[in-house]
């Protein structure tokens, strides 16, 4: 029988809302699990690690939105901050994993699914977090 393995949680940190999605224990598949309101960084913070502890994760994997010709703009810098504060208060490792087309792809998927605007609003986040830890998962497997 397979070892159980600690599962990885995926974060899409957003201006409204943060979105979440935590591994299965094998590290195969993604699920989303919700979205925090979004506000104050230390407190989103917070809700994350809670979250991580929740679902005892080894590794927080959290979107990084590199600009499309690859340089690093605003909001990869504000990622960033988050990272390092979350690193001051988890020693859980946190990896920024490339995000790049992942909104879009989560609206793709919505819009093939016929999800209507007002219920998009509130799981477009939390699809992002899972399609972000799904694509992190499939890198790690493939290299």
């Amino acid at each position: 029988m397979a070892e159980k393995q600690k599962r990885l949680l995926g974060v899409d940190l957003g201006d409204a809302r943060t979105g979440l999605a935590v591994s299965d224990p094998l590290g195969m598949l993604a699920n989303g699990i919700g979205y925090i309101k979004s506000g104050h960084p230390p407190k989103i913070a917070e809700q994350v690690l809670a979250a991580a502890k929740e679902y005892d994760v080894s590794t927080i994997v959290i979107g990084n939105p590199i600009n499309m010709n690859g340089t690093i703009g605003p909001r990869a810098d504000k990622i960033q901050a988050f990272v390092e504060l979350m690193e001051t208060m988890t020693d859980i490792p946190i990896v920024k994993f490339d995000e790049r087309l992942t909104t879009a792809a989560a609206h793709r998927i919505l819009n093939e699914t016929n999800i209507k605007s007002q219920k998009r609003k509130t799981v477009i986040d939390t699809l992002s977090a899972q399609i972000i830890l799904q694509n992190y998962m499939d890198a790690h497997r493939l290299s």
